[in-house]
């Protein structure tokens, strides 16, 4: 039968990880690949299971969907598994209750999730009327940036976000230290809107607290672009920056500069899914997996 490769949507809540990736040696810090890893070894893979990883996130961040692809070699004698089987078994043996499997596809042998993946989307949680964490909700405080103001010109970072969009460099919110051979990028959607009110906030405090969303897509982004960009974009609601100012930063590719130099928390930072164009063609795997739209209209 030989090696079966699969492509795993999982999500995790990223307060307690040294980010996605697999944190190697005996260091105290952990990445959410070390326990899906772990999981994995219930397999009985001939070969050790590894997850590559479709995107990488930051210790912090957190995911709704994120994706990885797998290879699982089990003996000769002994069929592949379901792909229903994979995730129940990881989900069974998975040791920290913040990760979640939600589905698996079998893929082609060539399929790679990250190189296949044809556009990321992130979303960015804010929430104004809060002078300090205390007047946040418990249940809140690691997933959102609390600002310490009492709303936002979204207009002005309607505005501001356009001159984001397409195809541009990004040197300006890049940061150090995830070297890449070009700071270009495109990007295909930006938006600024009221978020859904958390059903955590007492009714008492309601009116007082407003959640915001950003919203990011493009097929890759440069190191802690869209947090960065969010806190440019943040300046502007605040009245920090002019609209035109963030054209200006773009165009310098300056990363070093007072404004575009901020880098928003990690806290409100979600990757929201993967998409995957050739998917859904002849293979047993959906275009993408979000939660939001959990079954996909051109899957097979």
């Amino acid at each position: 039968m030989g090696r079966a490769r699969y492509l795993v949507y999982f999500q995790y809540v990223g307060t307690d990880f040294n980010g996605v990736a697999a944190v190697k040696g005996a260091q105290r810090a952990v990445g959410v690949q070390n326990y899906l890893e772990e999981a994995a070894e219930r397999l009985n893979s001939v070969e050790p299971v590894r997850f590559i990883l479709s995107s990488r996130t930051d210790a912090g961040v957190h995911a709704l969907s994120n994706a990885a692809h797998l290879d699982v070699q089990r003996r000769l004698d002994k069929p592949p598994f379901s792909p229903e089987t994979l995730a129940r078994v990881l989900n069974t043996h998975l040791r920290h209750p913040a990760i979640r499997v939600l589905q698996a596809f079998r893929v082609p042998s060539d399929f790679h999730a990250r190189y296949a993946a044809t556009s990321r989307i992130y979303l960015y949680r804010l929430v104004t009327g809060c002078n300090g964490p205390h007047q946040l909700p418990v249940f809140e405080r690691n997933l959102c940036w609390a600002l310490r103001a009492g709303n936002l010109d979204v207009a002005a970072m309607q505005e501001a976000a356009q001159h984001l969009l397409g195809t541009h460099d990004f040197s300006a919110f890049q940061s150090a230290g995830s070297p890449t051979p070009s700071s270009i990028r495109t990007l295909h959607h930006i938006s600024v809107s009221p978020g859904v009110a958390s059903p955590f906030v007492l009714f008492q405090e309601s009116r007082r607290l407003q959640f915001w969303t950003l919203e990011f897509e493009s097929q890759s982004f440069l190191y802690r672009q869209v947090r960065r960009m969010t806190a440019v974009l943040v300046a502007v609601g605040l009245g920090a920056l002019k609209p035109a100012q963030v054209k200006e930063i773009l165009e310098s590719r300056d990363p070093l500069g007072k404004h575009q130099a901020r880098i928003a928390p990690a806290r409100g930072l979600f990757l929201k899914s993967v998409i995957y164009g050739g998917l859904g063609h002849g293979h047993s795997g959906p275009a993408s997996y979000t939660i939001q739209r959990p079954q996909c209209g051109n899957c097979q």
